[in-house]
């Protein structure tokens, strides 16, 4: 198991997003569907999949929270035909924000997002096959890269920041912010950039990261390393103090979400939904019975 985990927040379309994501996407199956009842939500479909060999998580939870370019996954290719290919598709009946064409940085890149609001970058790059989590970091949140890449990386235990790039003099945004960083987070890679302009939006639930975690012990230590909004927690989330939302989740979850009866899965629905930070013991002997 992949220990973080994007996190996909849709309204109603979970499974249909998540059967179109794998068609592009060598490598890529639904691993698993279940769906938990009596929500504030209503009904939630949760699809756990796999794309391009990363296991991923969907959900249809509502309205709530809708996808903006804060977050955006980039799918790097091995050529500019394939990735021309693979933009000309995930931008099918979405938003182009980037146009597909050459760029000084690559042979063929785009930005755009897709029919359902999420945000994909496409890129070419000699190790294609990839999907990487990006994170711009906008507004009050501006500026705070370099803090961020210190905090994430103390906070994971198998971390560090592989590099950093910054903008120089005529590229269009502040000299010496962050034009592009990569960081490996226990072994996820994720990049992130800033950007000084008003764009009018920022990190919200609707990307995720749920961080798997084998004992109550590392529940706890994620939860208190990371939790920086008290009035955010709920059900396992949390928010950091940069507005990323986490999911901090004991392994016993998935296990008893994937293999519970529908009775088991109702019991433990209604467990968590009371707790902030999860309880091993009091999921388990909601399971139980």
């Amino acid at each position: 198991m992949s220990k973080i985990t994007p996190h996909l927040w849709f309204d109603k379309q979970a499974k249909e997003a998540t059967e179109f994501y794998i068609s592009l996407f060598p490598n890529s199956k639904v691993d698993s569907l279940s769906t938990i009842k009596d929500t504030p939500s209503g009904d939630c479909d949760i699809v756990n999949f796999t794309l391009a060999g990363q296991k991923f998580m969907a959900i249809s939870a509502g309205p709530i929270f809708k996808f903006n370019p804060s977050i955006s996954l980039t799918a790097t290719c091995a050529t500019a035909e394939e990735a021309q290919e693979l933009f000309n598709k995930l931008s099918a009946d979405g938003k182009v924000l980037m146009p597909f064409q050459e760029y000084p940085w690559s042979k063929g890149y785009g930005w755009c997002n897709d029919k359902y609001g999420l945000s994909w970058q496409v890129n070419t790059e000699a190790k294609g096959g990839q999907i990487i989590p990006s994170l711009m970091f906008t507004g009050e949140q501006f500026g705070k890269v370099e803090e961020a890449l210190k905090f994430y990386t103390s906070v994971f235990k198998n971390a560090e920041t592989k590099l950093v790039a910054k903008y120089e003099a005529g590229e269009g945004d502040v000299v010496g912010k962050v034009k592009y960083s990569l960081a490996m987070l226990e072994g996820q890679p994720f990049t992130l950039m800033e950007s000084s302009m008003e764009h009018g939006f920022n990190f919200n639930e609707a990307v995720s990261f749920i961080i798997n975690c084998a004992d109550q012990e590392e529940v706890d230590y994620y939860w208190g390393e990371l939790s920086a909004r008290p009035e955010a927690e709920q059900c396992g989330w949390l928010k950091d103090k940069y507005g990323l939302s986490w999911q901090v989740v004991p392994k016993q979850m998935g296990e008893m979400m994937s293999k519970g009866t529908p009775e088991q899965l109702a019991r433990v629905t209604q467990a968590f939904l009371k707790m902030k930070k999860f309880n091993i013991a009091e999921l388990e002997q909601a399971y139980k019975g």
